[in-house]
Parts: structure tokens; C-alpha cells; sequence
């Protein structure tokens, strides 16, 4: 598994003068503006964007903006000061408000357009234009890009305002899911795991806007209540946002001759690609070709890797589809996400998603998204058959190769050295039966138990004298295979692996419903538990976090499953 950068120990940047200063604008300086664009970023209405790889946009400012949180350990990363996040003018700019930036940033920002594929197949049902030229960021808009520590990094506000990509929407986050997003993406990172970052949280003591959501107590599917929101808005940051879904949709411009410059488009999205998210790992020395065979190893293995990290997180991204997979490899947009508590293999926390997109099935929704974004390459490489034909080849052994490193993940949960599927076979069916807590199960296996009753804390159920029989059993025979081990050592490699403390929606709640009465305590409380999620903690933290889910949240609308995230 991948453990978090270390922080930075490179020059501090404390005033927002200075850190104005790293502005450096790839994406802008090198792709091309919509043609139809405005200059001065005032293109918030819904219409279709029919060529170029951004619309320069203004957000829309937060009316009376106040400081919610920001990332103190991704600050560190960056070298910026803590009370960075508390200035004037950063807290301006990061709640929308561009007026206050001066050269070498700029004062507009960008949206970037995309295509939409739902499980490998091509989608332009909800586009309100029956085209597609209207799919895109409708409420997130970039406004940086610089070079911080020898490292390019673009900053995005989640709930930025209208886009020409919004579809008739406000452009609005609300408090509660940019409470979700900020916090997860933090936790994430602690876990190991490939993420966007969380820089800071600002919301508008004023702004409001109507949502659909559940109401107390809720068994509904879908939300039964309007409720009025705080508007809030979150800064995301990765090496880019660049989506499987852009690639696509410049090969679908390509492939329907939509305009002269298509395939010319098509080529430079994917060179940028390279050179933001692949530079450091492809010989820039290489043929164009053969540098896109190499990008279709990279980002295979970049993304089993995720999703491979995701089931052993217990994480399901709940509506994974092209536009919502980065093409860096990395966890991005998190909408409908949930955390996998009582052991569920079709898990899905999205009303919505189906079986397709649940925790099982993630694998596979990897494997659909990897496929457009070979079908979106492949026009680059028609005039090199020995090129193309290593390309192909890259992607037909997708499955294979995502089905061999799950198996490997399985057995290091498990401690073991390679895996066993007759042993997994039959511990899938006691966890199932058992109604285990995905989490707490694990990490108590961590401890090496030669009894059942070690592993009952995370039963949520009694199980029957049979079934403690055949735990008994499976626990000899797992034992069996690590015994040739040292005991200790295995058990620590397991802790690394199995975290303690995962993300438990209906412990989220109270945060954010806090949060929209102005008190951000349990916001700063989560941010700190989640920063050591491997590590134990002092025995407070252990009686509020690490336990079961109780009875009252099965089931509840907004704990258990929600329709949308806002």
C-alpha cells in the first residue's frame, strides 16, 4: 500500500502575496479556449460547448464567507502556514471571490467539459440539449495552478457557481456534503489511499439554498423533505482533474468529424495528460506512440491499485462512472460514497447505483471506465499497427491483472503470503451470515485470535453454537497457514493493512448537522481521529469510534443510503 507524503520541510509561505507567487498556468497557457467563450469569465448559463478543453469562468462568491477548516497536514505538505487559511484575501479567493487576486494569478478561473459513459456505455439521455455538448462542471470551477515543492498542483472549488455546463442549476454545494467531501478526502490520504486533497472549507453565514433531503428518522428511499441549506464551498486539489470522461469526449468529437480541429484536440488533451499526471514515470525521449503504450500500462495499474485499495478500506465510490474516474488514478469526486460497516458484498451506498456500481462490483466498473478510456486513445495510434497492437494488448489483460492483485490484497488483510481461495471461500460466507462489521472484524483478526469469541465484537448478530463451530474451524485452518510466521511481526503487518478507525456515516451527521448551527468541533474532532486511522488512540476516542453501528441507524435515509449528495 502507498502511505502518505511526508510533510514538507521546504520554505514556508505565510502571506497570500507570497503564495500568489507559485501561480503557473499549464492547462490555460498550452490547450485551447472555447471558442465561443466569454474573455472576463461571465458564462454562468447553461448552453452547449461544441469545441476547445476549458471555458474560462468566474465563481460566484459566497456571501459573507466564514472559515469552516482547512487541511493542516496538506498545508504542511505545501509549505503553507496555518494562519494562511485565516487571511483576508486567501479566504476571499477560496470562497470565490477572484477580485482579490493580482498577477502572476489570474483573475477568472476554468470548467472543463466532458463525456459521459455509464458502465462502457455512451450516455447523452440527461443532457438538456439531446447532444452531450452539455455534460461537464457545473458547479466546479478551477482558479489555480502552480508549482508548489517541485510538484504541479491544481486547486478547484467544489460549489463554485454556474457553469455553462451547469444544466439549469444553482452551482451551489451545500454545507453537509462539502462537510463529507473535506473530511474524507483527509481521511483517505491517512488511509494510504489515492485521493484528491482537502484545502479548505469556507461557508456563507447568509446563503442559502433549498435541497431535497430526508427527514429525521427517514426509512424512505428518497428524500421526503426540503430542507433550507447553508451554501458552502470546499477546495479540492490534485495534480489535475482530468477525467476519463474528458478523453472521451474529445474522441467522440473525433470520431463524428465535429469539427476541423478534433482530432488535433484529441492529441493534446492526451499530451497534456502525460505531461501533468505521467511525466516523471514515461522516457520523454520516447516516439509519441510508444509513449501511449506506456500511459495504458501506467494508468492500468494506477487505477487496479485504487480500486484494490478501496475494497481493502472497505470503500465504494457508489456511482463510478467515466466522468467521476480520473485519469490520473486516483479517488475523485465524492458524491455518493459510503463505507462498507456490516459486511455486505454488494454494498451500495447510492440508491440509484444498482448492483453494478456496489462494493463487490468495483472491479468491473474499473474495468468499463478503462475501456473507454482505451477506446478514447486508440484513434492516436491507427497509423502504428505494432504500437497499436501492444495497446490492445494492454487492455485485454485487464481483467487478469486487476484479478491477481485483489487476490493478493485478500491475502494480506488475511496475513498471508499468498492467497488461499478455498479459505476465502468459506470466510466470505461466515461474514456474511454472521453480520460482521467489515472494519472491526478485520482488525481484531489483526490481533491473531485462536477463539471465536475474540472476533464477536464485531458480530452484530448471536450466531448459533454450528456457526461458532465453523468459525472454530476456519480460524485453526487460517492459523495453520501463518504458523511457519512470527506470530508478532505478521500481526503488525495486519495493522497496517486493517485499519482501526473507519468513516461511519452516522457518526458524519453529527458533525455536519453541528456545523450548520455555526459549531465546527466535531468537524475538527473527526479531521484529528482520521488523521491516524492505523493507530490506537487514547480510550475515548477508542469508545466513540471503534464500535458497532446501533440499531436506530439501520435503514435510515441519509445514514444508510442516500439519492444524491449536493
Amino acid at each position: 500500500m502507498s502511505y502518505p507524503s511526508k510533510p514538507s520541510a521546504g520554505p514556508c509561505v505565510t502571506t497570500f502575496d507570497e503564495f500568489v507567487q507559485l501561480a503557473d498556468y499549464s492547462l490555460m497557457d498550452t490547450l485551447n479556449a472555447d471558442p465561443d467563450a466569454t474573455v472576463d469569465g461571465d458564462d454562468h448559463r447553461a448552453r452547449q460547448v461544441f469545441s476547445g478543453h476549458f471555458v474560462p469562468v468566474k465563481p460566484t462568491p459566497l456571501v459573507d464567507p466564514e472559515y469552516v477548516a482547512h487541511s493542516s497536514t496538506f498545508f504542511q505538505e505545501l509549505g503553507l502556514s496555518d494562519e494562511l487559511a485565516l487571511d483576508e484575501k486567501f479566504r476571499r479567493v477560496f470562497s470565490g471571490d477572484l477580485s482579490a487576486t493580482h498577477e502572476p494569478m489570474r483573475p477568472v478561473g476554468w470548467a472543463t467539459g466532458y463525456a459521459l459513459s455509464i458502465y462502457g456505455n455512451e450516455f447523452i439521455q440527461n443532457c438538456p440539449f439531446g447532444t452531450g455538448n452539455g455534460y461537464g462542471d457545473g458547479r466546479a470551477i478551477s482558479v489555480f495552478e502552480g508549482i508548489i515543492n517541485s510538484q504541479r498542483w491544481e486547486m478547484q472549488l467544489k460549489g463554485g457557481g454556474p457553469t455553462p455546463y451547469c444544466r439549469g442549476a444553482d452551482g451551489r454545494a451545500v454545507l453537509r456534503s462539502s462537510v463529507r467531501e473535506f473530511l474524507a478526502q483527509d481521511y483517505m490520504h491517512a488511509l494510504g489511499v489515492p485521493t484528491s486533497r482537502s484545502l479548505s472549507l469556507y461557508v456563507s453565514k447568509s446563503e442559502t439554498v433549498t435541497r431535497p433531503w430526508y427527514s429525521q428518522d427517514s426509512c424512505s428511499l428518497e428524500p421526503d423533505v426540503l430542507v433550507d441549506n447553508p451554501v458552502a464551498i470546499s477546495t479540492r486539489v490534485a495534480p489535475s482533474f482530468l477525467r476519463v470522461g474528458q478523453l472521451e469526449l474529445f474522441a467522440r468529437r473525433t470520431r463524428s468529424d465535429a469539427h476541423p480541429k478534433a482530432l488535433e484536440e484529441l492529441r493534446m488533451i492526451v499530451s497534456h495528460l502525460i505531461e501533468r499526471e505521467y511525466k516523471r514515470d514515461i522516457n520523454q525521449t520516447l516516439g509519441f506512440a510508444d509513449q501511449l503504450v506506456e500511459l495504458a500500462k501506467l494508468f492500468r495499474q494506477r487505477l487496479i491499485s485504487l480500486v484494490v485499495n478501496w475494497l481493502r478500506v472497505g470503500y465504494c465510490q457508489g456511482n463510478f462512472n467515466s466522468d467521476n474516474c480520473a485519469a490520473g488514478g486516483f479517488t475523485l469526486d465524492y458524491g455518493p460514497f459510503g463505507f462498507c460497516e456490516i459486511f455486505d458484498p454488494w454494498f451500495q451506498p447510492w440508491t440509484g447505483g444498482g448492483e453494478k456500481f456496489s462494493f463487490i462490483n468495483q472491479p468491473t466498473a474499473a474495468e468499463a471506465n478503462y475501456y473507454m478510456f482505451w477506446k478514447a486513445v486508440r484513434p492516436l495510434l491507427a497509423e502504428d499497427s505494432e504500437a497499436l497492437e501492444q495497446f490492445d494488448q494492454v487492455g485485454r489483460d485487464f481483467a487478469e491483472v486487476m484479478q491477481e492483485q485483489v487476490q493478493t490484497m485478500w491475502a494480506a488483510k488475511l496475513g498471508l503470503t499468498a492467497f488461499n481461495p478455498e479459505l476465502f471461500r468459506k470466510l466470505m460466507e461466515l461474514m456474511t451470515h454472521s453480520d460482521v462489521d467489515y472494519t472491526i472484524f478485520f482488525r481484531e483478526l489483526s490481533h491473531i485470535p485462536d477463539d471465536v469469541s475474540a472476533l464477536k465484537k464485531s458480530f452484530y448478530g448471536k450466531t448459533s453454537q454450528q456457526y461458532d463451530e465453523q468459525w472454530q474451524t476456519w480460524l485453526k485452518s487460517w492459523r495453520g497457514l501463518i504458523n511457519s510466521g512470527n506470530f508478532a511481526e505478521i500481526s503488525t503487518k495486519m495493522k497496517q493493512t486493517n485499519p482501526k478507525y473507519t468513516w461511519r456515516e452516522w457518526l458524519i451527521v453529527p458533525a455536519y448537522q453541528q456545523a450548520m448551527q455555526g459549531d465546527y468541533t466535531l468537524v475538527k474532532e473527526l479531521q484529528a481521529v482520521f488523521s491516524c486511522p492505523y493507530d490506537e488512540q487514547s480510550q475515548d476516542v477508542e469508545d466513540k469510534y471503534y464500535r458497532l453501528r446501533p440499531s436506530a441507524f439501520s435503514d435510515v435515509g441519509g445514514v444508510s443510503y442516500y439519492s444524491c449528495s449536493s
